[in-house]
Protein backbone atom coordinates (compact mmCIF):
# COMPACT_ATOMS: atom_id res chain seq x y z
CA UNK A 1 0.00 0.00 0.00
CA UNK A 2 1.02 3.68 -0.75
CA UNK A 3 0.76 6.30 1.09
CA UNK A 4 -2.35 7.89 1.70
CA UNK A 5 -2.54 11.54 1.38
CA UNK A 6 -2.88 12.35 5.07
CA UNK A 7 -0.60 10.51 8.08
CA UNK A 8 -0.47 10.16 11.43
CA UNK A 9 3.41 10.08 13.01
CA UNK A 10 4.23 8.81 16.36
CA UNK A 11 5.76 11.71 17.71
CA UNK A 12 1.91 12.70 17.96
CA UNK A 13 0.41 13.17 21.47
CA UNK A 14 3.61 14.26 22.97
CA UNK A 15 4.72 10.88 24.41
CA UNK A 16 7.92 10.63 22.22
CA UNK A 17 8.97 13.80 21.48
CA UNK A 18 8.66 17.03 23.53
CA UNK A 19 5.49 19.18 23.28
CA UNK A 20 2.17 19.97 25.08
CA UNK A 21 0.83 16.90 27.41
CA UNK A 22 2.38 13.41 26.97
CA UNK A 23 -0.49 11.52 26.64
CA UNK A 24 -0.35 7.90 29.07
CA UNK A 25 0.21 4.85 27.23
CA UNK A 26 -3.63 4.02 27.23
CA UNK A 27 -4.74 7.40 25.53
CA UNK A 28 -1.77 6.83 22.68
CA UNK A 29 -3.15 3.89 21.67
CA UNK A 30 -6.57 4.74 21.37
CA UNK A 31 -5.70 7.91 19.35
CA UNK A 32 -4.21 5.72 16.97
CA UNK A 33 -7.01 3.46 16.43
CA UNK A 34 -9.04 6.57 16.63
CA UNK A 35 -7.33 7.95 13.91
CA UNK A 36 -7.77 4.35 11.61
CA UNK A 37 -11.62 4.28 12.08
CA UNK A 38 -11.47 7.72 11.16
CA UNK A 39 -10.57 7.18 7.83
CA UNK A 40 -6.26 7.87 8.61
CA UNK A 41 -4.48 4.83 6.90
CA UNK A 42 -0.57 6.09 6.78
CA UNK A 43 0.88 5.85 10.54
CA UNK A 44 4.63 6.81 10.67
CA UNK A 45 7.23 5.57 13.32
CA UNK A 46 11.05 5.67 14.07
CA UNK A 47 13.12 3.17 15.67
CA UNK A 48 14.55 5.68 18.04
CA UNK A 49 11.52 7.22 19.19
CA UNK A 50 11.56 5.86 23.05
CA UNK A 51 14.03 3.45 21.86
CA UNK A 52 11.96 1.50 20.13
CA UNK A 53 8.75 1.97 22.73
CA UNK A 54 6.88 3.70 19.85
CA UNK A 55 7.37 1.07 17.48
CA UNK A 56 6.38 -1.15 20.30
CA UNK A 57 3.37 1.08 21.07
CA UNK A 58 1.97 1.48 17.42
CA UNK A 59 2.11 -2.14 16.66
CA UNK A 60 0.07 -2.95 19.76
CA UNK A 61 -2.79 -0.31 18.56
CA UNK A 62 -2.97 -2.02 14.92
CA UNK A 63 -2.23 -5.03 15.54
CA UNK A 64 -6.67 -6.08 15.24
CA UNK A 65 -6.46 -4.09 11.92
CA UNK A 66 -5.51 -6.45 8.73
CA UNK A 67 -2.21 -5.56 7.76
CA UNK A 68 -3.52 -4.32 3.95
CA UNK A 69 -5.54 -1.62 5.22
CA UNK A 70 -2.92 0.80 6.25
CA UNK A 71 0.50 2.09 5.10
CA UNK A 72 3.59 1.42 7.32
CA UNK A 73 6.06 3.85 7.36
CA UNK A 74 9.51 3.26 9.48
CA UNK A 75 12.72 5.05 9.87
CA UNK A 76 16.42 4.09 10.86
CA UNK A 77 19.35 6.19 11.25
CA UNK A 78 19.67 6.78 15.01
CA UNK A 79 22.63 4.00 16.92
CA UNK A 80 20.75 3.65 20.18
CA UNK A 81 21.39 -0.06 20.30
CA UNK A 82 25.24 -0.31 20.66
CA UNK A 83 25.79 3.84 21.17
CA UNK A 84 25.60 6.04 24.60
CA UNK A 85 22.94 9.49 24.26
CA UNK A 86 24.66 12.65 24.18
CA UNK A 87 22.19 14.63 26.41
CA UNK A 88 20.01 16.91 24.44
CA UNK A 89 21.89 15.93 20.92
CA UNK A 90 20.25 12.20 21.32
CA UNK A 91 21.50 8.92 20.04
CA UNK A 92 24.50 9.54 17.43
CA UNK A 93 23.52 8.81 13.60
CA UNK A 94 24.92 4.70 13.07
CA UNK A 95 27.32 6.24 9.97
CA UNK A 96 29.15 8.44 12.69
CA UNK A 97 33.30 7.25 12.05
CA UNK A 98 33.88 6.44 15.53
CA UNK A 99 30.86 3.60 15.77
CA UNK A 100 31.73 1.63 12.42
CA UNK A 101 33.51 2.14 8.78
CA UNK A 102 31.19 2.17 5.84
CA UNK A 103 31.41 -1.19 5.10
CA UNK A 104 29.27 -2.18 7.89
CA UNK A 105 27.03 0.48 7.58
CA UNK A 106 24.39 -2.58 5.33
CA UNK A 107 25.01 -4.96 8.65
CA UNK A 108 23.65 -2.07 11.05
CA UNK A 109 20.72 -0.94 8.52
CA UNK A 110 19.37 -4.77 8.36
CA UNK A 111 19.83 -5.25 12.26
CA UNK A 112 17.56 -2.19 13.19
CA UNK A 113 15.19 -2.74 10.01
CA UNK A 114 14.43 -6.58 11.48
CA UNK A 115 14.55 -5.03 15.49
CA UNK A 116 11.96 -2.44 14.15
CA UNK A 117 9.80 -4.73 11.90
CA UNK A 118 9.73 -7.10 15.00
CA UNK A 119 8.34 -4.54 17.44
CA UNK A 120 5.72 -3.46 14.77
CA UNK A 121 4.48 -6.85 14.55
CA UNK A 122 5.04 -7.29 10.93
CA UNK A 123 7.32 -8.35 8.39
CA UNK A 124 7.70 -5.49 5.61
CA UNK A 125 7.39 -1.39 5.69
CA UNK A 126 5.14 0.11 2.91
CA UNK A 127 8.31 2.61 3.02
CA UNK A 128 11.49 2.65 5.23
CA UNK A 129 12.83 6.23 5.83
CA UNK A 130 16.91 6.89 6.38
CA UNK A 131 16.12 8.85 9.47
CA UNK A 132 18.26 12.71 9.87
CA UNK A 133 21.11 11.30 7.79
CA UNK A 134 24.37 13.15 8.39
CA UNK A 135 26.86 14.28 5.54
CA UNK A 136 27.76 10.69 4.92
CA UNK A 137 23.75 9.27 4.95
CA UNK A 138 23.10 11.88 2.14
CA UNK A 139 26.26 11.01 -0.08
CA UNK A 140 27.69 7.88 0.33
CA UNK A 141 27.28 4.93 -1.68
CA UNK A 142 27.43 2.36 1.24
CA UNK A 143 24.72 3.58 2.79
CA UNK A 144 22.08 3.27 -0.08
CA UNK A 145 23.81 0.10 -1.26
CA UNK A 146 22.60 -0.99 2.23
CA UNK A 147 19.29 0.48 1.96
CA UNK A 148 18.90 -0.96 -1.20
CA UNK A 149 19.54 -4.30 0.06
CA UNK A 150 17.02 -3.99 2.26
CA UNK A 151 14.31 -3.39 -0.47
CA UNK A 152 15.44 -6.47 -1.97
CA UNK A 153 15.04 -8.62 0.49
CA UNK A 154 11.67 -7.42 0.79
CA UNK A 155 11.65 -5.84 3.77
CA UNK A 156 9.99 -2.22 2.87
CA UNK A 157 8.62 -1.97 -0.66
CA UNK A 158 9.80 1.89 -1.03
CA UNK A 159 12.83 3.69 0.20
CA UNK A 160 13.24 7.52 1.77
CA UNK A 161 15.05 10.21 3.44
CA UNK A 162 13.59 12.01 6.32
CA UNK A 163 15.57 15.03 7.23
CA UNK A 164 16.11 16.67 10.54
CA UNK A 165 15.34 17.33 12.73
CA UNK A 166 15.90 21.02 12.41
CA UNK A 167 14.91 22.92 9.00
CA UNK A 168 17.37 23.26 6.24
CA UNK A 169 19.30 20.29 4.59
CA UNK A 170 18.98 22.07 1.11
CA UNK A 171 21.89 21.22 -1.02
CA UNK A 172 22.27 17.98 0.63
CA UNK A 173 19.16 16.58 -0.52
CA UNK A 174 19.61 18.00 -3.90
CA UNK A 175 22.53 16.20 -4.37
CA UNK A 176 21.26 12.63 -2.85
CA UNK A 177 18.26 12.94 -5.88
CA UNK A 178 20.79 13.37 -8.06
CA UNK A 179 23.10 10.35 -6.60
CA UNK A 180 20.33 8.19 -5.72
CA UNK A 181 17.11 9.53 -6.92
CA UNK A 182 16.78 5.89 -8.68
CA UNK A 183 16.30 4.31 -5.34
CA UNK A 184 14.24 7.07 -3.29
CA UNK A 185 10.48 7.19 -3.44
CA UNK A 186 9.81 9.72 -0.93
CA UNK A 187 11.22 12.51 1.29
CA UNK A 188 10.12 13.91 3.92
CA UNK A 189 10.62 18.00 4.67
CA UNK A 190 9.38 20.70 6.66
CA UNK A 191 6.53 22.64 4.68
CA UNK A 192 4.09 24.99 5.88
CA UNK A 193 2.11 28.34 4.56
CA UNK A 194 3.93 29.92 7.03
CA UNK A 195 7.62 28.01 6.84
CA UNK A 196 7.80 27.47 2.81
CA UNK A 197 11.61 28.50 2.69
CA UNK A 198 13.69 26.65 2.30
CA UNK A 199 11.64 23.39 1.35
CA UNK A 200 10.20 24.83 -1.68
CA UNK A 201 13.97 25.34 -3.39
CA UNK A 202 13.88 21.70 -3.59
CA UNK A 203 10.24 21.00 -5.19
CA UNK A 204 11.84 21.11 -8.79
CA UNK A 205 14.44 18.28 -8.23
CA UNK A 206 11.68 16.26 -6.53
CA UNK A 207 9.41 16.21 -9.74
CA UNK A 208 12.34 16.33 -11.66
CA UNK A 209 13.48 12.77 -10.17
CA UNK A 210 9.92 11.58 -9.65
CA UNK A 211 10.26 11.78 -5.44
CA UNK A 212 7.20 11.93 -3.99
CA UNK A 213 7.03 14.58 -0.91
CA UNK A 214 5.74 14.06 2.93
CA UNK A 215 5.29 17.23 4.40
CA UNK A 216 5.44 18.06 8.53
CA UNK A 217 5.07 20.41 10.75
CA UNK A 218 1.66 21.60 8.40
CA UNK A 219 0.42 23.11 11.73
CA UNK A 220 3.65 25.54 12.20
CA UNK A 221 4.08 24.71 16.06
CA UNK A 222 0.43 24.03 16.59
CA UNK A 223 -0.35 27.70 15.58
CA UNK A 224 -3.04 25.87 13.01
CA UNK A 225 -4.71 23.71 15.34
CA UNK A 226 -6.43 27.35 16.60
CA UNK A 227 -5.55 26.39 19.96
CA UNK A 228 -1.99 28.71 21.17
CA UNK A 229 -2.75 32.40 21.59
CA UNK A 230 -0.54 35.06 22.78
CA UNK A 231 0.15 34.15 25.81
CA UNK A 232 0.22 30.82 25.52
CA UNK A 233 2.63 28.70 28.11
CA UNK A 234 4.55 25.83 27.20
CA UNK A 235 5.68 23.13 29.34
CA UNK A 236 8.90 23.72 30.60
CA UNK A 237 10.50 20.80 27.69
CA UNK A 238 8.14 21.85 24.85
CA UNK A 239 11.08 22.06 22.32
CA UNK A 240 8.88 24.91 21.03
CA UNK A 241 9.50 27.53 23.45
CA UNK A 242 13.00 27.56 22.18
CA UNK A 243 11.37 29.37 19.14
CA UNK A 244 12.56 32.97 19.36
CA UNK A 245 10.44 35.44 21.47
CA UNK A 246 7.37 36.24 19.78
CA UNK A 247 6.94 33.68 17.42
CA UNK A 248 3.09 33.05 18.92
CA UNK A 249 2.36 36.63 18.33
CA UNK A 250 3.64 37.13 15.20
CA UNK A 251 2.25 34.06 13.81
CA UNK A 252 -1.29 35.18 15.06
CA UNK A 253 -1.36 38.45 13.61
CA UNK A 254 -0.15 36.31 9.77
CA UNK A 255 -3.63 33.45 10.44
CA UNK A 256 -6.32 36.60 10.22
CA UNK A 257 -5.78 37.14 6.75
CA UNK A 258 -6.07 33.99 6.45
CA UNK A 259 -9.41 33.09 7.66
CA UNK A 260 -11.10 34.39 5.32
CA UNK A 261 -10.00 32.09 2.50
CA UNK A 262 -10.30 29.24 4.91
CA UNK A 263 -14.19 30.23 5.82
CA UNK A 264 -14.70 30.83 1.60
CA UNK A 265 -13.55 27.53 1.38
CA UNK A 266 -15.38 25.74 3.84
CA UNK A 267 -11.75 24.47 5.62
CA UNK A 268 -10.57 24.95 9.06
CA UNK A 269 -6.63 26.86 9.08
CA UNK A 270 -5.40 23.13 9.45
CA UNK A 271 -6.79 22.20 6.38
CA UNK A 272 -6.18 25.24 4.91
CA UNK A 273 -2.55 24.56 5.85
CA UNK A 274 -2.90 21.24 4.62
CA UNK A 275 -4.54 22.08 1.08
CA UNK A 276 -1.92 24.23 0.27
CA UNK A 277 0.85 22.23 0.80
CA UNK A 278 -0.79 19.41 -1.24
CA UNK A 279 -0.85 22.09 -4.46
CA UNK A 280 2.48 22.05 -4.63
CA UNK A 281 2.87 18.97 -7.26
CA UNK A 282 5.20 16.49 -5.25
CA UNK A 283 3.52 16.49 -1.91
CA UNK A 284 1.43 13.64 -1.64
CA UNK A 285 0.96 13.32 1.51
CA UNK A 286 0.69 15.62 5.42
CA UNK A 287 1.19 14.57 8.68
CA UNK A 288 0.31 17.64 10.73
CA UNK A 289 1.86 17.37 14.56
CA UNK A 290 -1.42 16.67 16.48
CA UNK A 291 -0.83 18.11 20.03
CA UNK A 292 -2.68 17.89 23.21
CA UNK A 293 -1.77 21.40 24.55
CA UNK A 294 -1.51 22.30 28.00
CA UNK A 295 -4.00 24.72 29.57
CA UNK A 296 -7.98 25.51 29.83
CA UNK A 297 -9.65 25.92 26.59
CA UNK A 298 -7.54 23.92 24.15
CA UNK A 299 -8.77 21.20 22.16
CA UNK A 300 -8.98 17.39 22.72
CA UNK A 301 -6.14 15.78 20.64
CA UNK A 302 -8.44 13.82 19.46
CA UNK A 303 -10.35 16.65 17.96
CA UNK A 304 -7.37 17.46 15.66
CA UNK A 305 -7.26 14.16 14.38
CA UNK A 306 -10.79 14.56 13.22
CA UNK A 307 -10.28 17.43 11.76
CA UNK A 308 -7.61 15.83 9.75
CA UNK A 309 -9.21 13.33 8.92
CA UNK A 310 -11.81 15.26 7.84
CA UNK A 311 -10.07 16.67 4.67
CA UNK A 312 -11.29 17.61 1.47
CA UNK A 313 -8.43 19.17 0.21
CA UNK A 314 -9.19 22.24 -2.20
CA UNK A 315 -7.79 23.83 -5.22
CA UNK A 316 -6.71 27.49 -4.33
CA UNK A 317 -7.25 30.51 -6.47
CA UNK A 318 -3.71 32.16 -7.87
CA UNK A 319 -4.66 35.42 -5.87
CA UNK A 320 -5.22 33.66 -2.79
CA UNK A 321 -1.62 31.54 -3.13
CA UNK A 322 -0.09 34.80 -3.90
CA UNK A 323 -1.41 36.78 -0.95
CA UNK A 324 -0.48 33.62 1.66
CA UNK A 325 3.35 33.66 0.28
CA UNK A 326 3.33 37.23 1.00
CA UNK A 327 1.76 36.96 4.44
CA UNK A 328 3.92 33.97 5.43
CA UNK A 329 6.93 34.37 3.70
CA UNK A 330 10.38 33.28 5.85
CA UNK A 331 12.88 33.58 3.75
CA UNK A 332 16.36 33.74 5.51
CA UNK A 333 14.72 33.70 8.82
CA UNK A 334 17.34 31.24 10.75
CA UNK A 335 20.52 29.40 10.07
CA UNK A 336 19.63 26.63 8.31
CA UNK A 337 21.36 22.71 8.88
CA UNK A 338 23.32 20.88 6.76
CA UNK A 339 25.50 22.54 4.02
CA UNK A 340 26.26 25.77 5.49
CA UNK A 341 29.21 27.95 4.52
CA UNK A 342 29.83 29.52 7.48
CA UNK A 343 30.76 26.08 9.11
CA UNK A 344 34.16 26.18 8.50
CA UNK A 345 35.38 23.00 11.17
CA UNK A 346 34.48 19.13 11.34
CA UNK A 347 31.43 17.92 9.89
CA UNK A 348 29.13 17.77 13.15
CA UNK A 349 25.64 15.55 13.26
CA UNK A 350 23.21 18.33 11.86
CA UNK A 351 25.90 20.45 9.95
CA UNK A 352 28.89 20.37 7.96
CA UNK A 353 31.15 22.99 5.38
CA UNK A 354 29.73 23.76 2.20
CA UNK A 355 31.97 20.94 -0.08
CA UNK A 356 32.14 21.74 -4.00
CA UNK A 357 29.91 19.13 -4.94
CA UNK A 358 27.36 20.43 -2.80
CA UNK A 359 28.06 23.92 -4.07
CA UNK A 360 27.77 22.60 -7.59
CA UNK A 361 24.16 20.88 -7.07
CA UNK A 362 23.16 23.83 -5.96
CA UNK A 363 24.04 25.86 -9.07
CA UNK A 364 22.77 23.13 -11.30
CA UNK A 365 19.19 24.03 -9.79
CA UNK A 366 20.03 28.08 -9.66
CA UNK A 367 20.40 28.00 -5.97
CA UNK A 368 22.93 30.16 -4.85
CA UNK A 369 24.03 29.55 -0.85
CA UNK A 370 24.36 33.23 -0.24
CA UNK A 371 21.44 34.43 -1.80
CA UNK A 372 18.86 31.86 -1.25
CA UNK A 373 20.13 30.14 2.02
CA UNK A 374 21.85 32.58 4.36
CA UNK A 375 20.21 34.05 7.34
CA UNK A 376 19.10 37.37 6.51
CA UNK A 377 16.97 38.31 10.04
CA UNK A 378 19.07 39.88 13.19
CA UNK A 379 19.26 36.83 15.80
Amino acid sequence: MDLSQTAFGAWNGGRFMHFGLALNEDRWIALVQHAYHRGIRTFLTADVYGRGEADTLLGIALAGFPRNSYCLVGSIGHDFYSAKRDGAKGFPRFSNPELRSPQDFPAYLRMATERSLERCQTDRFDLLLLHNPDYLGYSNDAVWLGMDALRQAKLTDRLGIAPGPANGFTLDLLLAFERFGALIDWAMVILNPFESWPASLILPAARHHNVQLITRVVDYGGLFHGDVHPGHVFGPSDHRSFRPLGWVEDACKKLDPLRPIAELHNLSLLQLACSWNLQHAPVQCVVPTLIQEIGAGTRPIESKVDDLASLSAKQLTPPELSLISRVGDNRGCMNLKGANRLHTSSPEPDKWSLTPDLEAAGRRWLIDPVRDLACTHDP
